[in-house]
């Protein structure tokens, strides 16, 4: 069976290790490709310090995924040997279901296998973008346009779809203000994205140490949080909040900043419920949801229009050494904006 090298932690809360993991032979419809960058989320490090539940141990992370196309299945039509490709969230889904025909593969009805920290149809464990390969059907690898470095390209396949997918379906453009709460690694890939759809852009931050990078990034305005004040002058101004933090905030404050018919969306999680007052959905018609990753024709959508704009993720590149500490920079909010491990850092132990 092939091997590859990799990150691995052994338990929960441990540190990782250098090791070597193996993969499957290339199914018919597979994709081999060698991982040039992996993205970490701050999914990933929940997943390892076991915050959301149990989990699938030892466990490889990743799936902020980008690199190059180094073998294909026979039956492979979608990619070459050569191609610029990243892998997001998701690896499989049973194809079969009306969500999966619609294209929105991470509500599939039997339930999508996700990269890591999953198993596959077949029972196997998943095992994510902190190695140097991985094989993934063709179905769920997303093609790198040229206008793209492929080391910025990693975090748009779960920051940038994030993001991107509720900014759509609320129709994030010109006549619009969209206002993005938290400037973060999603945060700062919800800006990006509203500035370049032709929305007016707010951020909504603890206090104003960032003022000057959401002004980097195109924003038009900023607002520190830590002022009640000034929040309320913001009462009824915005068509579109994104919610990108997972803290537990008062909800029924940034409610209130919404115009009538307007909508805060919820891409953060935090560990703890939130507290509305129904009548403040009510009384201006607003909509309070969350919005979960989008599908694989999304994802590509997202990506050509990134390149087609000149947008990549804000990151900063490390060694594999570097990913523990890295782990508690995240947590502290250390990071302008995304860390992207260099995978050719990674020696087998």
């Amino acid at each position: 069976m092939p091997t590859t090298a990799a990150l691995s932690v052994p338990s929960a809360g441990s540190s990782f290790e250098q090791t070597t993991i193996e993969q499957r032979e290339l199914r018919d419809d597979d994709v081999r490709i060698d991982i040039h960058y992996a993205g970490i989320c701050h999914s990933d490090i929940h997943q390892v310090r076991e915050e959301w539940g149990s989990a699938i141990f030892p466990m490889t992370p990743g799936h902020e995924i980008a690199g190059v196309v180094s073998a294909v299945g026979d039956a492979v039509t979608r990619h070459k040997v050569g191609d610029r490709v990243g892998v997001g969230c998701m690896v499989d889904s049973c194809g079969e279901c009306d969500y999966c025909k619609d294209g929105e593969e991470q509500f599939c009805a039997k339930g999508a296998v996700m990269t890591y920290n999953g198993r596959g149809y077949d029972g196997e464990e998943t095992k994510g973008g902190y190695a140097q390969s991985v094989v993934v059907s063709e179905r769920f690898v997303c093609r790198v346009p040229d206008g793209i470095g492929i080391d910025e390209a990693a975090p748009l396949l779960c920051a940038g779809i994030t993001t991107y997918t509720p900014l759509r379906r609320y129709a994030a453009g010109p006549g619009k203000k969209v206002a993005v709460i938290g400037l973060g690694g999603l945060g700062h890939m919800a800006v990006k994205l509203a500035v370049a759809m032709g929305a007016e852009v707010t951020v909504l931050s603890r206090s104003m140490a960032k003022a000057d990078d959401a002004k980097t990034l195109g924003a038009h305005h900023y607002q520190a949080t830590e002022d009640a004040d000034a929040l309320k002058s913001l009462r009824g101004s915005f068509d579109l909040i994104i919610n990108t933090v997972s803290a537990n905030l008062r909800l029924q404050t940034y409610m209130s900043m919404l115009k009538p018919l307007g909508a805060l969306v919820n891409v953060g999680l935090p560990t703890q419920p939130y507290e509305v007052s129904p009548g403040s959905l009510i009384g201006g018609s607003k909509t309070l949801a969350g919005s979960n990753i989008g599908g694989i024709a999304a994802t590509q959508e997202m990506l050509d229009f990134c390149a087609e704009h000149g947008i990549g993720a804000s990151i900063e590149t490390i060694p594999a050494d570097e990913v523990d500490a890295a782990y508690d920079r995240v947590v502290a909010g250390d990071v302008r904006y995304r860390f992207v491990i260099d995978t050719s850092t990674i020696a087998p132990a």
